[in-house]
């Protein structure tokens, strides 16, 4: 490495935010840049580790470790903090089709397994992600790079989100014909609308929908494989199908109270949301403005909807979640190099904290039953206190506190504890097999019970991260084109 002892030298600094409470007048995102002088620093603080855990994505414990791109993290980490952004460029996209989506919105297991990590912080490594795409678009080095020639096969990809457009991708560079089956009004999936502007800019997704169209994929929206077209039409249209629909069926909250008027799925809010920023004349049914918001799920979405509704103007906003508090510094039972399960405050819980003046976060939380006005509109929460218990095997249940129970005013409600698998549309009509809402297809091949039907992302292996969607979004495209050509140069 340039600078061996950089680790002990300089401290670890990510990009700074902008004012927590400004910000939310606006949807703008919530980072800013950082100087080159001080991305070279952080550059520098990479280790000349004798076998980097950074870029090496393993499943431990349940937890994921290191980054499943098997990015050449210390190799560009180097090269910016010799100042040889063109080459950490050319490096980065050597294994990510879209660093300016996972530099911004991917949590960052590659830091949880840093070496430094084991005392110290880690390397700002998301940080110096993002500025590398992103010096790379403001350069001018990133232009459409069509391939040279076409081999006659074509390719259908059900779903244009990470996944989807990530085996796109690759198979096009190959040059085979790609066609993107999207069933919104717009191309990328989640990118689009299931993160809030604030955390992903979408013209960022249309700058790179834009280039992948320059170089020859051609998209397809408003049209649902399994509704508007059967899975059979393309098996006889293309060569082979790739399937990357995602897992976005809810799942969904079954007690008293849940039909009144003012319940909704966190992800319809947010797409209204998204919707509505980017068409002046879409008209949104769900809005927090002077309502008090309560989100039901500790996740990253519902976070997400914590953001929404301060955005939206809401009187008060409280997230519940039935697990206690993260440590401030990771247990005996969470070492490195897992993902560090610790506390943290996020984006959102500054905001609502600069807002009101506390962390909305609720933790250990049942919601017991939902009330309504008698208009039949949602106007109240029951819920109790309960405490987490582990048996002898490590699984664990909740206890109720008796004398804990509470009730809370609400007029919006969003639910927002996660997604049970693939929606009923394309699994129910086209032969797949499958199994919880997932399709079967074994991990390093992909293919379903289909011939030349293959399955990555979310739909394979369930809710996930950004990072595991693409990687199997390009190995699906590899084994897809040893299916199409008999062998492959696709990494």
């Amino acid at each position: 490495m340039g600078k061996a002892t950089g680790f002990m030298e300089y401290e670890r600094k990510t990009a700074k935010e902008r004012d927590p409470l400004s910000r939310q007048n606006d949807w703008g995102e919530y980072q800013l840049r950082m100087p080159e002088t001080e991305l070279k620093r952080q550059g520098a603080r990479c280790m000349d580790c004798g076998t980097p855990f950074c870029h090496t994505g393993i499943p431990i414990n349940g937890t994921d470790s290191g980054c499943p791109l098997y990015n050449l993290i210390p190799e560009w980490n180097d090269l910016v903090y010799r100042g040889r952004w063109k080459e950490a460029l050319d490096r980065l996209l050597m294994t990510n089709n879209f660093p300016e989506f996972t530099g911004r919105v991917c949590p960052a297991p590659c830091e949880g397994a840093c070496t430094v990590a084991i005392h110290d912080p880690a390397v700002a490594i998301k940080s110096i992600e993002r500025e590398i795409i992103d010096k790379g678009f403001d350069e001018g080095w990133i232009v459409p790079q069509p391939p040279e020639k076409r081999t006659g096969k074509k390719v259908a990809v059900v779903g244009s989100g990470p996944a989807g457009l990530a085996a796109a991708d690759q198979l096009n560079k190959v040059g085979h014909s790609v066609t993107v089956y999207e069933r919104d009004d717009r191309i990328g999936g989640l990118l689009m609308y299931g993160i809030p502007n604030m955390k992903l800019e979408k013209r960022l997704v249309k700058r790179r929908v834009e280039l992948l169209k320059a170089e020859g994929i051609s998209f397809i929206t408003r049209t649902e494989i399994g509704k508007d077209r059967t899975l059979d039409d393309l098996r006889e249209e293309y060569d082979a199908v790739i399937l990357c629909a995602g897992a976005q069926k809810h799942r969904d909250l079954p007690i008293e109270g849940r039909s009144l008027d003012g319940i909704h799925l966190a992800m319809k809010y947010l797409t209204q949301s998204t919707k509505a920023l980017l068409d002046p004349e879409y008209r949104e049914t769900i809005h927090a403005e002077g309502k008090d918001v309560i989100v039901i799920g500790g996740g990253d979405t519902g976070a997400d909807c914590v953001a929404t509704a301060l955005r939206q103007k809401c009187s008060s906003v409280v997230q519940f979640g039935r697990h206690p508090r993260l440590p401030g510094e990771r247990t005996e039972d969470n070492p490195w190099p897992e993902q560090p399960y610790v506390f943290t405050l996020d984006y959102a819980y500054e905001e609502a904290k600069a807002r009101f003046g506390k962390d909305p976060r609720q933790y250990s939380i049942i919601t017991k039953k939902i009330l309504g006005d008698e208009k039949g509109h949602v106007k109240e929460l029951h819920t109790v206190e309960a405490e987490k218990i582990f048996d002898e095997n490590g699984n664990y249940s909740f206890k109720e506190i008796p004398g804990s129970e509470k009730v809370w005013p609400a007029q919006l409600v969003l639910i927002a504890i996660g997604f049970e698998g693939t929606e009923d549309s394309l699994l129910e009509s086209s032969g797949l097999e499958h199994e919880r809402r997932k399709v079967k297809a074994e991990y390093g091949k992909y293919e379903t019970n289909l011939e030349g039907v293959f399955a990555a992302g979310d739909m394979r292996r369930g809710q996930s991260l950004i990072v595991w969607a693409i990687h199997e979004g390009r190995e699906a495209a590899r084994e897809c084109d040893r299916f199409l050509m008999g062998e492959t140069e696709l990494p």
